[in-house]
């Protein structure tokens, strides 16, 4: 598992890496675009697609932030969106109930084996938890989200819970303020 996360996180600093880069003002000047305007997501949901589809410019479905605020990018994996045309991005939020759940629900879910399914190139689905201090932050993938070929009673479970917040957590997004 730790290897799989190793390689994830490879992948992701790589195509961050070569979509841009970004320099620091100096520490002895103010900063020339004024003061950031979001804090970092607390929790993002992201689905890589199936293995033969050629989208690249992956983006997460669900960037939530510690007080609610939320960010849903309707068209973050569609196939047919041109990847030149930035996906369409809605802000609004998740009620502070649900997402006291769902923060629960991850850590809990951290624990469990998700296993690994027979069939390949099904895609993933991931869910991070990137709390302040980092030292308590979950990683889960799910890889092949929709096979249980291989996967014992209990692996199957987890990947039910896994799939129950995912959904959950999109469907609570309320556009909006």
């Amino acid at each position: 598992m730790r290897r799989t996360k190793a390689a994830l996180l490879v992948a992701m600093l790589t195509l961050a890496i070569s979509t841009g880069t970004a320099a620091a003002d100096p520490p002895d000047q103010p900063a020339a675009h004024g003061p950031v305007s979001a804090p970092l997501a607390l929790l993002t949901l992201t689905t890589i697609p199936n293995g033969w589809q050629t989208r690249i410019d992956l983006r997460p479905q669900l960037e939530v932030s510690g007080d609610g605020r939320a960010v849903k990018t309707l068209d973050a994996v569609a196939a047919e969106r041109n990847p030149d045309t930035p996906p369409q991005k809605v802000n609004g939020h998740i009620p502070p109930e649900l997402l006291a759940a769902a923060l629960a629900e991850t850590k809990a879910l951290a624990d469990l084996d998700f296993g690994m399914p027979t069939i390949t190139d099904q895609g993933s689905q991931i869910i991070d938890l990137m709390p302040q201090p980092p030292e308590a932050d979950a990683h889960l993938i799910v890889y092949a989200p929709g096979s249980t070929e291989g996967l014992s009673p209990d692996q199957q479970s987890a990947r039910k819970r896994f799939a129950d917040l995912y959904r959950k957590l999109l469907d609570a997004f309320t556009p909006g303020g």
